[in-house]
């Protein structure tokens, strides 16, 4: 793609409302603590060990099941929070706060049981039969075990040795073990016990709801029917990438930015089953989006057989990484790998004057540098500064120590950078660029 002169001052498009971390987290806080509230507001205390327990057992299933619409919410690709927080910091909160609901839940369970058979005298096997007698607690059973599933499949021991598509599936179990838990709640005395407490728990289920249709089903559709998005060409870009340009109607309204990202399904055999997630490795320019991969998958091999004119569905954009974190004038670019492809779509369109942008590509050697002559196209247009740091990863002069990155990089503690590179790759960057002096909230990675 060329650049011309006149596009060397890029402008940034209407920013779209965003919800911080900070804020997100917040409101999470507010609500865990209103749970909180309304159970004090009905427990009974009582120093009865039967009573203890069930008030317990009362307590972790509210915190449960609050939790798990807090994490059916944080992936329901609500474009306010995927773009205010980030997909990879919504990932990690997603899994970290994963393992504290199953905890609450498996608690909730416990202390039931427990309190249960404190109450009867009954011994804690005939305490368990006699309770799964109960419809509502068997179907809550059941829920807790869906939950349990997808928590262990979500293991990294067993998320690398099972298929994406299976992990994916598996996943599903969340929406059915959601729902039981929901239906049991409702039938619980802290909810049932106040008009008001069913009214808000029905309320919150039911947001949570339509955002989850909303922007996972309803969204996709409602785009691939107003941008008609197919396939345009695929082109090879060098050892195993390639590019994929497709061009679609009114694509200016997606509001697409660099640095983001969208979820790709390509209708073709053996690839429409699966959405593929990609950066932009170019702006949004004449009605065509264009991705750079990495051909190293099974899916991603296939894509190198695309033909031109094949329908596409995408869901997006996402991300987070993008020039409104921009909090400094200069700004270091710093990729590794396939990681320059949204590095190269920022490179082209973060605003700056000539001599504001460093971009520092590190690669293997030559062969495996990506939209090389594009990147030197953009740094003559812009003024840019550009530098390749090749060579093999163990080698004995590491071109990402902090001296070394203080001296490509004039006044590096005053940048702002923008981090895409392989984990190992990143984690050595960061840590050398904290060492080097830049403070941690002028690094964005995603």
């Amino acid at each position: 793609m060329t650049i011309k002169a006149a596009e060397r001052r890029s402008t940034l498009p209407t920013p779209s409302p965003r919800i911080s971390p900070r804020v997100l987290r917040d409101a999470v806080m507010a609500g865990a603590l209103g749970v909180v509230l309304m159970w004090a507001l009905q427990v009974e205390p009582s120093a009865r060990l039967d009573a203890v327990f069930a008030s317990g057992a009362h307590l972790s299933g509210l915190l449960a099941g609050y939790g798990i619409l807090v994490m059916l919410l944080l992936m329901a690709r609500v474009p306010a929070i995927e773009h205010g927080v980030g997909a990879d910091r919504l990932a990690r909160w997603h899994a970290h706060g994963g393992r504290h609901v199953l905890g609450l839940c498996l608690g909730h369970a416990l202390l039931a049981l427990c309190g249960y058979a404190a109450h009867t005298g009954a011994d804690l096997f005939d305490a368990t039969a006699e309770l799964l007698g109960y419809g509502g607690i068997a179907a809550a059973t059941a829920g807790t075990a869906l939950l349990i599933t997808v928590g262990a499949a979500s293991a990294r021991a067993v998320r690398r040795r099972v298929r994406h598509e299976t992990w994916r599936a598996v996943h599903l179990l969340t929406y059915l073990g959601a729902a039981l838990a929901f239906a049991h709640q409702l039938a619980g005395p802290d909810i049932a016990g106040s008009v008001l407490a069913v009214w808000v728990w029905a309320m919150l289920h039911t947001t949570v709801g339509i955002l989850l249709l909303w922007y996972r089903a309803v969204v996709p559709v409602r785009q691939a029917l107003r941008h008609g998005l197919r396939v345009m060409a695929v082109h090879r870009e060098g050892p195993d990438v390639i590019s994929v340009v497709m061009r679609g109607t009114d694509l200016d309204e997606l509001r697409a930015e660099a640095g983001q990202f969208f979820r790709w399904r390509f209708l073709q055999r053996r690839l429409w089953h699966t959405a593929l997630p990609f950066s932009l490795s170019a702006p949004v320019r004449d009605d065509t989006l264009r991705v750079t991969v990495k051909t190293i998958g099974d899916h991603t091999r296939r894509m190198r057989r695309l033909r031109p004119g094949t329908r596409v569905l995408s869901t997006g954009p996402f991300g987070a990484m993008t020039a409104h974190r921009r909090t400094r004038r200069k700004v270091l670019l710093l990729a590794g790998g396939v990681g320059i492809t949204p590095m190269r779509a920022l490179f082209e369109a973060l605003p700056g004057d000539p001599g504001d942008l460093t971009l520092l590509y590190r690669a293997g050697d030559a062969t495996q540098l990506v939209l090389r002559s594009e990147l030197e196209e953009i740094a003559r247009a812009r003024g840019a500064a550009l530098h390749y740091l090749l060579g093999p990863s163990d080698a004995a002069f590491d071109p990402l120590a902090p001296q070394a990155l203080r001296h490509l990089v004039p006044g590096l503690t005053e940048h702002d950078v923008y981090l895409c590179g392989p984990p190992g790759m990143s984690e050595a960057a960061t840590a050398a660029l904290l060492r080097a002096g830049v403070p941690v909230s002028r690094i964005h990675s995603e």
